[in-house]
């Protein structure tokens, strides 16, 4: 029984940043990934594969350039599932060479099988052809990730009904789909397939959609999705999905409301990857999604010496949060000092247009009863805008009229994701309204639409002296 100083379990964001992490103090780290190749889910399945798949989307169907030559411009014409597919497997490779050699550049050793736990400070694998090896460890992080929640009354059969993981493996493009979930899986994955001319319902039984996205920038987005052709269908239940003996899928609504479509993604949720590593051995409890309770600032449980890292406990399940998550915990199980990373961190949302944003949303700001003022950039607005042939994309801050600090930055439109980075850092740093109005941005690029929004707002803020 071989012992180690770290054992990690996952090799997603959090698993790989802490065993490396750990590394780098010197301790003998053991990852094990239940998959074939290293990268977890954030490589295999989810980050990565769906964002390659829109990059692929948008250049392939020529999205970009319908501002300037029409609807019906295409890059390719016969666009198939297998022109999506090539690209990914070429990206995915190189994903993996690169954490494979971090791994062995560190010195961390790497496992494929299944693990579980014998007791609080020891493991069983099992590999691929059924051989069981045991390890014990001081310590132990859990970062397995999630798997795709799937109810017994959907009828999967990665044909005609795919779950969020089922559907990068398409044999080909559906002529229409409906995906039930809007979350940030659903409509990331739903307006993809928009971009790619197919005709998308989206299901969702809640009123609303990604409420923690400021709702001026939802109103904007959602204004953009409708005027291409996808069908929002929210505050409707699903109650039952038939799958056609000619093919295709009737989707059954509460209020006698039915959608017939060729294919389904069913995107109404994770849950934590936990079933299979027999945590009744070592002491913890899983809630009912899977998930793990962990101390806010160590990433511990409640069980000494195990901690838990990335989307397997919950919100925000993002891989850049996962990541400095899987550092914190390495860092607080050897006794070694962890700066917190700083208060406000941007979220991306990789839909078609994608959306950006990063501090407290216009809700948020009223909540707290503080005195604002906002300012607004269109992307036509700009010079860049107009070279690229945006009609659509805009820019949002809020500012304190009292500090003149800002708030808050939101973007949706082309290159959102990107575009964030300057807002977080002025917030970060407490930057203020002067700090966009005063400074100089190149020129033309879309990040000009920062200076017009602050102007937007200066106009109706009082002076800084008065």
């Amino acid at each position: 029984m071989e012992h180690y100083d770290f054992i990690v379990i996952g090799s997603g964001p959090a698993g790989r940043r802490a065993a490396i992490q750990a590394a780098k103090f010197g301790r003998k780290v053991l990852v094990v990934e239940r998959g074939r190749r290293v990268g977890g889910v954030s490589v295999h399945t989810g980050t990565i594969p769906s964002k390659t798949l829109r990059e692929t989307a948008l250049n392939l169907s020529g999205w970009r350039e319908r501002g300037f030559y029409g609807r019906s411009y295409r890059v390719k014409q016969d666009l198939t599932a297998n022109d999506l597919r090539a690209r990914l497997h070429i990206t995915l490779n190189h994903e993996i060479e690169v954490l494979e050699h971090q791994f062995a550049r560190n010195q961390v050793t790497t496992l494929n099988g299944e693990a579980r736990f014998v007791d609080q400070h020891a493991i069983e694998v099992v590999g691929d052809e059924g051989e069981t090896l045991s390890f014990t460890a001081d310590r132990i992080l859990l970062a397995v990730g999630t798997v795709p929640l799937r109810p017994a009354h959907v009828p999967f059969d990665a044909t005609s009904v795919f779950d969020s993981d089922e559907i990068l493996n398409l044999d080909r493009l559906p002529r229409t789909i409906t995906v039930i979930g809007a979350g940030v899986i659903g409509i990331e994955y739903a307006t993809i397939f928009s971009s790619l001319d197919v005709h998308v319902t989206v299901v969702e039984p809640r009123d609303t959609m990604l409420d923690f996205i400021d709702r001026e920038l939802i109103d904007d987005f959602t204004h953009q999705i409708k005027d291409r052709g996808m069908v929002l269908r929210f505050g409707r239940k699903v109650e039952n999905i038939t799958r056609l003996e000619n093919g295709g899928c009737e989707v059954e609504m509460q209020g006698g409301r039915n959608i017939r479509s060729e294919m389904v993604l069913f995107a109404a949720g994770r849950i934590g990857s936990t079933a299979g590593l027999n945590l009744d051995a070592c002491g913890l409890d899983a809630d009912d999604r899977g998930r793990l309770q962990v101390d806010a600032g160590t990433f511990e449980t409640n069980v000494p010496g195990i901690y838990a890292a990335g989307d397997v406990i919950g919100f925000p399940s993002l891989a850049s949060t996962s990541m400095e998550q899987g550092r914190i915990a390495a860092c607080h199980a050897f006794g070694e000092p962890a700066h917190n990373p700083p208060e406000f961190f941007p979220y991306g949302i990789y839909s078609v247009p994608e959306m950006s944003t990063v501090g407290m949303t216009e809700e948020e700001v009223q909540e707290r009863n503080i005195a604002y003022e906002c300012g607004i950039a269109r992307f036509r607005e700009t010079s860049r805008g107009h070279i690229m042939g945006l009609n659509t994309g805009m820019l949002k801050m809020i500012f304190s009229l009292k500090s003149r600090r800002l708030l808050g930055c939101h973007i949706v439109g082309e290159g959102a994701t990107e575009l964030i980075h300057i807002g977080q850092a002025v917030l970060n740093l407490q930057g203020t309204l002067e700090y966009f109005v005063e400074n100089a941005f190149n020129y033309p690029t879309l990040a000009e639409a920062y200076k017009i929004a602050a102007l937007d707002a200066w106009n109706r803020m009082p002076t800084a002296n008065s």
